[in-house]
C-alpha cells in the first residue's frame, strides 16, 4: 500500500515530466548550461530554497532540517552531449548538434522533484541536504565544484547520486558496493615517419604500418600483462593522417581511451605500459612516436554502508527481485570524485522499455527514456535522504 511519500511523489509526476522535457528541448554543453542553471534557480527559489552558483554554471541549494545533524549531498548532472538527435518527439532538441543523450535531463528533473518533497518535509529531517546540480559531467566537471568548495560550508558527510540506465529494465534499480564504474584515461599517440610516394615506398618510412602494429600489439596489455581479474580496456577510437591515396604521410595520429575497474592503478599502470609499447613498436618500424595522455575520471567506488542503505530503500520500493546487486560497468562517471572524498553511493535506475524504444544505448542519437521511471528516481532521492538521517542518528556516527 502506498504511503504519503509515494502519493506525494506520484502527484508530482506530470510536473517532473514537464521539467525533463523542457531540459531535453533546450540542451546545453558542459559549462554552457546557462539557461538550464536559470531554470533550476527559478524552480528552487519558488520553493524557498536559496541558491548559489559554483563552477560557472553549477547550482547549489540547501534544505535545512528542523534539528542539527549530518550533511547529505544529493547530486544531478546538467550537461548535454555533442550529438544530433534522431528522435521524432514533440520535445526534441532545438539545438542543432546538441542532445541530452545520457539522461542528465531526467536527473535534474528528478532532483528538483525531490527538492520539493524534501522541502515540504524539512521539519522531519535531522540534518542538512545539499542539492548539487553539477555542470560538465562528461568532462570531469565535479572536480571544478570540489575545488571551489562544494564539499564545505557546511562540510559534507556523505553523497548520493543516481543515473537513468537504459540497459536496465524500467522499474528496476541497480545497487552494489565497491567499484561499479571504470576509471578513464584519454590518450593521443602520434607516430612520426617520413612521407613519400606510394609508387616507391622504399624511399619513405611508413607510419601507417607502425600505427597498425601498435593497435594490434596493444591488445596483449589487457589480455597478457594484466590479470583478467582486473578489468582493463584499451580502445582506439580515432585514426587520422594523410592527405591523398598515393601519398605516404609523415605522421599518423591514434586517439583512444584506457578504462580500468580497480584501485591499484599505479601498480598496474596500463597507460605507461601502452606508452612503452608504442615507443618500442615505432622503433621496430624505423619511426618514432610521441604520447600524450590525461586522466579524466577515477573508478567510481560505492561505500558499503551507503550501498546497504540504498539497496534496502530500493527493495522496499520495488521488491527484492527488482534490485540488481551486481551491476558493474566500464563507462566512467565523475561522481567518483565525490565518493573518493566522502562515503558515497551511486544508484542505477532502469529506464529500458523496448516497446517505448527507450532501450537504445547511452550517447546514441536515438537515446530516450521511459518517463515511468521518473517518479521512482524522485522517491529514491527522498527515501534515501530520510533513511540516511535516521540511521546516522541511531548509529551516532
Amino acid at each position: 500500500m502506498a504511503d504519503q511519500i509515494t502519493n506525494t511523489v506520484n502527484s508530482l509526476k506530470e510536473e517532473v515530466i514537464k521539467l525533463r522535457r523542457d531540459f531535453h528541448a533546450y540542451p546545453e554543453l558542459g559549462f554552457e548550461e546557462h539557461r538550464t542553471a536559470e531554470k533550476i534557480e527559478e524552480y528552487l527559489d519558488n520553493l524557498g530554497i536559496e541558491t548559489r552558483r559554483m563552477a560557472k554554471t553549477g547550482v547549489v541549494g540547501m534544505i535545512e532540517g528542523s534539528q542539527p545533524g549530518p550533511v547529505l549531498l544529493l547530486r544531478a548532472d546538467m550537461d548535454a552531449l555533442p550529438v544530433e538527435e534522431a528522435n521524432d518527439l514533440s520535445y526534441c532538441s532545438s539545438c542543432s548538434g546538441v542532445m541530452h543523450a545520457c539522461g542528465h535531463d531526467a536527473h535534474m528533473a528528478m532532483l528538483l522533484g525531490a527538492a520539493r518533497v524534501l522541502k515540504n518535509m524539512s521539519n522531519e529531517l535531522k540534518g542538512i541536504i545539499k542539492l548539487v546540480f553539477q555542470p560538465n559531467e562528461e568532462i570531469a566537471g565535479a572536480l571544478s565544484m570540489i575545488e571551489e568548495g562544494v564539499l564545505h560550508n557546511p562540510d559534507v558527510d556523505a553523497a548520493m547520486g543516481l543515473h537513468i540506465w537504459s540497459p536496465l529494465q524500467t522499474g528496476k534499480f541497480g545497487v552494489c558496493s565497491g567499484a561499479i564504474m571504470g576509471g578513464l584515461e584519454i590518450f593521443k599517440i602520434t607516430v612520426h615517419g617520413r612521407g613519400g610516394h606510394t609508387g616507391y615506398p622504399e624511399t619513405a618510412v611508413d607510419p601507417l604500418i607502425a600505427a597498425a602494429d601498435i593497435i594490434q600489439s596493444a591488445q596483449r596489455i589487457q589480455t597478457r600483462e594484466i590479470s583478467l581479474l582486473k578489468p582493463t580496456v584499451i580502445m582506439f577510437g580515432q585514426i587520422s593522417g594523410g592527405t591523398k591515396a598515393n601519398i605516404i604521410p609523415d605522421s599518423i595520429t591514434l586517439e583512444g581511451s584506457v578504462r580500468t575497474l580497480y584501485t591499484d592503478h599505479e601498480e598496474e599502470n596500463p597507460m605507461q605500459r601502452l606508452k612503452q609499447l608504442a615507443e618500442k613498436v615505432s622503433v621496430v618500424h624505423g619511426c618514432r612516436c610521441s604520447v600524450e595522455w590525461y586522466r579524466e575520471n577515477i573508478p567510481l567506488i560505492n561505500d558499503s554502508e551507503m550501498s546497504r542503505m540504498a539497496s534496502n530503500v530500493a527493495r522496499n520500493m520495488v521488491g527484492s527481485t527488482a534490485v540488481v546487486n551486481d551491476l558493474v560497468c566500464m563507462p566512467s562517471e565523475d561522481f567518483s570524485e565525490f565518493s573518493a572524498r566522502v562515503p558515497g553511493v551511486f544508484v542505477f535506475l532502469g529506464t529500458g522499455n523496448k516497446k517505448k524504444e527507450s532501450d537504445y544505448p547511452h550517447h546514441n542519437p536515438r537515446f530516450n527514456i521511459d518517463e515511468e521511471s521518473l517518479p521512482l528516481g524522485v522517491e529514491m532521492f527522498v527515501r534515501f535522504a530520510k533513511k540516511f538521517f535516521n540511521e546516522w542518528e541511531v548509529e551516532g556516527t
